[in-house]
């Protein structure tokens, strides 16, 4: 992959991610991480979201299955990917576009939650949950990732 342009993105996933295999076996993760910019109106004096931008991501291999083992829907999330777009025609004729995240590295927005990390094939809990029941917490006193509690931004 040379001379890719990588980007980085900061956000909550929207649901847990999917995984899925190809016929030759290699896993593929896909998840949506939605990021909200969020900025302080001096003139109002208070915080201001502008509109969210919804990125489809995949994750392969190793840290697709680390991905969907690790996290869930609402988890803060900062993730390095490269952009990948590619056509296709639908059953109607119709041709598209689309763009995705093909993600690089992935991790816990630590600004948010705390995360005790593991490898994978160890025992005590999973990846970034700090050995909870997943979808419950990241370890500490982490909350339900339903939704950002008070004060905290939408992503």
């Amino acid at each position: 992959m040379a001379n890719e342009q990588m980007i980085t993105i900061r956000g909550r996933l929207t649901a847990d991610p999917e995984l899925r295999f190809t016929p030759s076996g290699a896993a593929i993760a896909s998840f949506t991480i939605a990021a909200t910019a969020r900025k302080f109106d001096k003139a109002s004096n208070e915080w201001k979201d502008a509109p969210a931008i919804f990125w489809r991501c995949t994750a392969w291999k190793d840290m697709g299955e680390n991905v969907a083992a690790s996290l869930t829907k609402g988890s803060p999330v900062i993730a390095l990917a490269e952009l990948e777009s590619r056509s296709y025609e639908t059953r109607e004729g119709e041709k598209r576009t689309v763009t995705e995240a093909r993600v690089e590295a992935i991790g816990p927005d630590l600004r948010w939650v705390t995360a005790k990390t593991e490898k994978p094939g160890h025992s005590g809990g999973g990846g970034f949950n700090g050995g909870q029941p997943a979808g419950d917490t990241w370890g500490g006193s982490g909350g339900n990732w339903g939704a950002p509690a008070d004060g905290e931004p939408p992503f």
